[in-house]
């Protein structure tokens, strides 16, 4: 069994997930090709890589390679984490540009003007790594981790015959982050339903073993504790009944609510961190520094099983030992009252035939609303990657919930016309 990683100079990422494979006990023996275009951090992720094999499965193989061709040759699993363009130059001219025209971000890597220049860069480049996956290795289970998570996962569903499934790990953290913000201990031990699309997967019911209703004792503490991270989520939940999976910074950017420079005093009322990804960016990449100075001085690497979930796919796959967890998949009637071609976030039961998503129904029908303003931009991206048109670019973005909020549809064209321009030696031409 073969285990590819894409990306593999994301050392932190292939260290959590390849980690978890060595830790299995399901897993006795397999594979690992490290594949990246970076020589430096590929070098750096083999040293971590190899040094946990070492450790913990001394059987395993590990490989480096600059070529994906070899690096892909009769792999079982890939797992992709690549970020085309990096932090520096292209997650700043993401941020930097569209300031010069009044739109403000948080963490765009998702939705708005930053998610859709990000996905179609990313895209460009995912198709020439499928065309080689399809010669290669054409039964892979290809494992996307990287955002915008249902504009690539959906243009690989749609558009390659590379089977893929999208995981963020928002979910399996929604309920015990519930937990740990309001002091509720009770809700670890709890039965809830989730489902919608990623980043924007509702909390539908959550009941303890005896199937009593936790939600209105969770609205109650919420509106008492009122975190100070999670206003955002706290007054979407009030309004339309539900609560969200993915963080107050990320959900203040999805919708025209909160970051409004007609009313800028609600980037205060509600705490929304303008601008935090490229900090997070700075601080990772000061952070791996500082990491990696220490394992070259001899420190020990070590590793405890992480939440990703990754690593139980592939024991799933691998024995039949059926698990469940939550993955982006192509709406094939699984939730009723969002479009066909959606890439939704729904449980997924995993076992030896691969993956099996679950039917979960109608959604509310506010929710069902609100998903489909972001489901519409997400659609329009991955067409716009298909035809290299600068048009439907264009409707993307005017089909973006904040940035139409916020811009005149010249000025949102100007603005796309300067990311162009701006991204022209990562992007494709576009006509």
């Amino acid at each position: 069994m073969k285990i590819a990683f894409l990306g593999a100079g994301s050392t932190v990422f292939a260290r959590n997930v390849l980690g978890d494979c060595l830790l299995s006990d399901q897993l006795p023996d397999f594979e690992i090709a490290l594949y990246d275009i970076d020589e430096e951090r590929l070098n750096e992720s083999y040293i971590v890589i190899s040094a946990l094999r070492d450790k913990y499965k001394p059987c395993v193989k590990v490989e480096k390679f600059l070529d994906a061709r070899e690096a892909f040759k009769n792999a079982d699993y890939i797992i992709n984490a690549i970020q085309v363009g990096g932090y520096d130059p292209c997650t700043i001219t993401d941020f930097e540009i569209p300031k010069k025209y009044g739109l403000r971000q948080t963490i765009a890597d998702t939705l708005g003007i930053g998610g859709i220049f990000r996905g179609l860069r990313t895209i460009a480049v995912m198709e020439e790594y499928a065309r080689i996956m399809e010669e290669v290795c054409p039964n892979v289970l290809f494992l996307n981790y990287v955002n915008p998570m249902a504009i690539i996962t959906g243009y690989m569903q749609r558009y390659t015959k590379i089977k893929t499934v999208g995981l963020c790990h928002s979910v399996q953290a929604c309920v015990p982050c519930l937990a740990e913000w309001l002091s509720m201990p009770e809700l670890k031990d709890t039965d809830w339903k989730i489902a919608g699309i990623n980043h924007m997967a509702w909390l539908l019911e959550i009941k303890d073993k005896a199937g009593n209703d936790l939600y209105p004792a969770i609205k109650a503490k919420f509106n008492e504790v009122r975190p100070a991270n999670d206003l955002v989520r706290l007054d979407m939940m009030n309004r339309f009944g539900y609560y969200n999976t993915e963080s107050s910074e990320h959900t203040a950017e999805y919708h025209p609510y909160y970051i409004k420079d007609k009313y800028p005093e609600l980037i205060e009322k509600y705490n929304v961190p303008l601008d935090e990804y490229p900090r997070r960016c700075v601080n990772q990449i000061e952070g791996w520094k500082k990491q990696w100075e220490e394992i070259y001085n001899g420190g020990e690497i070590t590793k405890e099983r992480s939440h990703e979930y990754g690593a139980h796919i592939i024991e799933a796959c691998e024995t039949g030992n059926p698990y469940r967890i939550h993955g982006n998949v192509i709406n094939t009637g699984l939730i009723t009252n969002l479009p066909a071609d959606a890439c939704v976030e729904v449980p997924i039961m995993v076992d030896n035939n691969g993956l099996n998503p679950c039917y979960v129904g109608e959604l509310p029908t506010q929710l069902a609303a609100l998903n489909n303003t972001n489901i519409s931009v997400q659609l329009m991206t991955i067409q716009a990657a298909v035809s290299r048109k600068k048009e439907d670019v264009y409707m993307a973005a005017y089909l973006d919930p904040h940035t139409k909020a916020e811009l005149s549809m010249d000025d949102i064209k100007a603005l796309c016309d300067d990311l162009f321009e701006a991204h022209k030696d990562w992007m494709p031409e576009y006509k």
